[in-house]
């Protein structure tokens, strides 16, 4: 048995309706609670009826390094004890950034990876309350946070065990208002965040049975929830899958569909699951050819493998079959998702060289099983295309 830590959320309460629980968890953590939530601040107006009101921000979009510094301004203008965030996973990103930065007298920049500082963040935080309204991120339950430079055309990540959440209140109920496409979207990133955990070279046993049950929900779940949004049971799987995602890679990395992902949300501003379901399928067959051509031995020949099984309910006789059963079922998914590739979502041909450059730099590909090459990673941007 492989050695491993595994760090999460200090709570983790799942179901529909658990979300009622928000006004006790409030109470418990303090008396003075900053909220954000996204641009429509009302959506949620019943869950919040009984949470004290003493601040919120609203965040209109993807979050940047300029919305965390007004939000961070105005938890400490309310005096805040803690923060709730309500909200898709660039509101509960932004909800960590002003939970670790409130209390102390620093920058977001000087914590980001990449473009930044790239400091530790401190320990003196204030406690935090995720509650997610998509299945896609698993913010919730991960210690980093994604924010956007429109200056560097990147998003990069503040990362540290102090952005874990003191309680994550995951309602399979919230999701039900979210659109066709945003369900989409968010349910091919959940996926996402299943498959590279399990194929990381950072993979531990933990990790494994916990992706692979994401994946199996999201086999069950995820067409079904886009057709049918009210649909309850199909709502649970994918939330369910996004936590198991959040929880496998906030303990075993991902890979070059975040590596490469990470760049193109900063170069064409689309929406993070919407590039990732864009890549997905190309990055894994590029990794099983890159394996078996170099590395067959490699251990995520066999996760890929469990994956096929689990998705398509057929057994993988052999590698080869793996791909091939992979590659189906994604292709299948694309199409009746109708997901669009990357030159739709804004990737211009003489982008290419410098997502390429960042990309390779980019913390995710320290995840992904095997080193691909520089003409690999072109190879999916224009297959992805």
């Amino acid at each position: 048995m492989t050695d491993f830590t595994f760090a999460t959320a200090a709570s983790i309460r799942f179901g529909a309706g658990a979300a009622a629980e928000l006004p006790h968890q409030s109470r418990r953590l303090g008396e003075r609670p900053f909220l954000i939530t996204g641009r429509n601040t009302h959506r949620h107006a019943e869950i919040l009826r009984d949470v004290s009101d003493v601040g919120s921000f609203a965040l209109a979009g993807e979050p940047t390094f300029d919305d965390a510094r007004a939000a961070v301004r105005a938890a400490r203008d309310a005096r805040a004890d803690h923060i709730i965030g309500l909200g898709g996973g660039a509101v509960l990103d932004l909800a960590k950034v002003v939970a670790a930065l409130t209390a102390v007298d620093t920058d977001p920049m000087d914590h980001a990876e990449v473009i930044g500082g790239g400091q530790p963040l401190p320990h003196d935080t204030l406690p935090f309350i995720a509650l997610p309204t998509t299945s896609g991120t698993g913010s919730e339950v991960t210690a980093n946070a994604v924010l956007a430079s429109p200056e560097h055309r990147v998003k990069v990540s503040l990362r540290g065990p102090s952005m874990l959440a003191t309680v994550a209140i995951v309602d399979p109920a919230l999701t039900v208002s979210c659109p066709p496409l945003v369900t989409a979207q968010s349910g091919m990133d959940a996926l996402t965040q299943c498959l590279e955990p399990l194929t990381s070279r950072f993979a531990t046993p933990m990790v494994d049975a916990l992706a692979t049950a994401g994946l199996r929900a999201a086999g069950r779940g995820l067409a079904r929830a886009v057709a049918e949004g009210d649909d309850m049971e199909a709502r649970t799987d994918m939330a369910f899958c996004s936590l198991m995602g959040g929880l496998s890679l906030a303990n075993a990395k991902l890979g070059a569909v975040h590596g490469l992902a990470g760049v193109l949300g900063g170069t064409t501003g689309a929406a993070h699951g919407a590039i990732c379901a864009a890549l997905l399928r190309t990055v894994t067959g590029v990794n099983i050819r890159a394996m078996a051509e170099r590395e067959p031995d490699n251990p995520a020949l066999g996760k890929y493998a469990i994956a096929a099984e689990v998705l398509t309910g057929q057994k993988a006789a052999d590698p080869g079959h793996t791909a091939y059963a992979l590659d189906a079922w994604l292709g299948a998914l694309e199409a009746e998702l109708r997901l669009p590739g990357l030159a739709a979502l804004g990737l211009a041909d003489d982008d290419h060289d410098a997502v390429l450059d960042a990309a390779q730099r980019a913390s995710s590909m320290k995840g992904n099983p095997i080193t691909l090459t520089r003409d690999e990673l072109a190879e999916i941007l224009r297959a992805s295309a």
